[in-house]
């Protein structure tokens, strides 16, 4: 196997998708941010942060959203794609760390892997920069790819439940969902 960005010379080179075929692909990344209890103190109803600057949870999911369309122009080789659909949602799980996952659809010749991981990782930045204010003991612990379908190589991770594909009034459905 070979990095598949560098030509034969060794340069930097952005993929030719010219041979591929247009599929449905879909991404899931997900973005895991530990907050300390001075900040968790601040939930409204368990499920959402009030600052200064806003709602932090929602302010996250439209950061992640702009984000993640604009993929192509903050990775230098990555493509620059028109999403049919990004979709992120934000929650805590039993340890009370906050779960951003982004899921990036799209109907083309290369993934959305990148662009949902851009989604997922600018959505945790976004809540750390709206919670700073309450602490710097904020860690953003980890992102990564959960899913990738519609490609020559498939991954889902084990916890990953697979959906059936949904378009909904011409609207791409969510359709699979991470359990954590």
């Amino acid at each position: 196997m070979t990095f598949s960005h560098l030509d034969s010379s060794g340069r930097a080179t952005m993929v030719d998708t010219n041979a591929k075929q247009v599929t449905r692909r879909s991404a899931t990344a997900r973005s895991i941010v530990v907050l300390p209890e001075e900040v968790l103190a601040q939930l409204v109803d368990g499920a959402e942060l009030r600052s200064a600057k806003g709602g932090v949870f929602q302010t996250a999911i439209l950061a992640g959203i702009m984000a993640a369309k604009k993929t192509g122009d903050l990775i230098p080789l990555c493509h620059p794609l028109g999403l049919e659909h990004c979709h992120i949602e934000i929650r805590l799980d039993e340890k009370q760390q906050v779960l951003i996952d982004c899921t990036a659809v799209i109907t083309a010749k290369t993934g959305v892997e990148m662009e949902a991981l851009v989604g997922a990782s600018i959505a945790a930045l976004t809540v750390y920069d709206m919670c700073k204010a309450l602490s710097h003991d904020i860690v953003i612990r980890e992102t990564k790819l959960m899913a990738k379908s519609g490609g020559k190589r498939e991954f889902f991770k084990k916890k990953l439940r697979l959906l059936r594909v949904e378009v909904v009034e011409g609207q791409s459905q969510i359709w699979h969902s991470i359990h954590s």
